[in-house]
């Protein structure tokens, strides 16, 4: 090759090489960094532990020892105001005869007050007004129940009447009732254990499932003043459910 087209050519050479190491120092910089990390021998896999699954239930029934007494009255009249007025005085009577009976202020509260209007069978037309006022009433002598209601009804003036039972104090008889259940839920779960040839192993969680509802019984309007209204008490049933994991040894 001639001296001066070698002369030509290295400069360029030079400068192609030069350019290609640019680029290729841009383009490394521009990408995100990664972190390559070889897996750890100690690092593996959950696994579910064997258990046996067991659903438990208990029913304990002891005496209710608190009465809970819904108690209302209601006024109407042609305007707002009147039955608004009117209701004052009726619900005044009647707080007045309860507390008369020693209820203390912390048992008596109001759990509903309304007015509204009356309408016609057209649904527009405004005929006159209804006020209501619901009390609730905390009795603690369930044995007396009866001769409450006589007393709010046919000297309180009561119209509306409803009463329910249960316990002042829950815990204990839930307790007792939780118990029996989890002994129940472990008599199912070792029967399985037996039956599928394994060691039944100790509790691994153990969760209240239950559902409770009040006992309500209704009730309206006064007995005659002849007689004694009766309220039979009974017994309070409690219901615990739980849901017990056992461990397969």
């Amino acid at each position: 090759m001639p001296s001066s087209i070698r002369q030509l050519v290295a400069p360029l050479a030079i400068a192609l090489v030069c350019s290609v190491a640019v680029a290729v120092i841009v383009v490394a910089g521009n990408r995100p960094a990664i972190l390559v990390a070889s897996p750890s021998s100690s690092t593996s896999s959950s696994s579910i532990e064997p258990a046996v699954l067991a659903t438990g239930e208990a029913t304990v029934s002891t005496r209710p020892d608190l009465a809970t007494v819904y108690a209302g009255v209601e006024s109407q009249q042609g305007t707002a105001a009147g039955a608004q007025s009117d209701l004052a005085t009726k619900a005044g009577k009647l707080i007045s005869r309860i507390k008369s009976l020693g209820v203390a202020d912390k048992d008596l509260s109001t759990t509903g007050y309304w007015i509204g209007p009356n309408y016609a069978s057209d649904g527009q037309t405004i005929t006159g007004y209804r006020a209501n006022e619901e009390l609730v009433i905390q009795w603690h002598n369930v044995d007396t129940v009866g001769k409450t209601l006589d007393a709010i009804v046919q000297e309180g003036g009561a119209t509306n009447i409803g009463v329910g039972f249960g316990l002042a104090d829950p815990k204990a008889a839930q307790a007792e009732a939780r118990a029996e259940a989890i002994g129940d839920a472990k008599s199912k779960a070792q029967a399985m254990a037996t039956a599928a040839g394994v060691k039944l192993g100790q509790a691994l969680r153990v969760s209240d499932v239950s559902s409770q509802s009040p006992v309500f019984y209704g009730g309206a309007a006064a007995a005659p003043a002849q007689a004694s209204t009766q309220v039979p008490v009974g017994q309070l049933s409690i219901s615990v459910t739980v849901e017990v994991d056992f461990a397969i040894a």
